[in-house]
């Protein structure tokens, strides 16, 4: 099969328990990286900040989340909200819904 029509879905491959936060490599090049990441009650470690060379781009495909930044300023995310966070802009996960799977997207770019 060609590999350029290989179908997937962001949905499928979640396992009911899972310990640590899944994150899965859908594509990767030079210039872009993205990523399927599932939490449930997964935060960043309160010790240190995201501090990412590119500039990102997340959507909540399904769940809820809170991103801090290092300037006080929190985002609430439910399930259709996007973000886009700069190269050099310090920030964290700080909550994520613990009964139920977040889903996001994050580009990379």
């Amino acid at each position: 099969m060609d590999i350029d029509r290989v179908v997937s879905n962001v949905f499928e491959s979640i396992p009911e328990y899972f310990d640590d936060e899944i994150v899965d490599c859908l594509v990767k090049n030079k210039q872009l990286k993205i990523e399927r990441i599932v939490s449930r009650g997964h935060t960043s470690p309160s010790t240190g900040w995201y501090d990412q060379e590119h500039d990102e781009w997340v959507i909540v495909l399904k769940g809820e989340a809170i991103i801090a930044f290092e300037d006080d300023v929190e985002v609430s995310l439910k399930t259709g909200d996007h973000l886009s966070i700069t190269a050099h802009s310090k920030h964290r996960v700080k909550w994520t819904h613990h009964e139920k799977e977040t889903v996001w997207i994050a580009v990379h770019y």
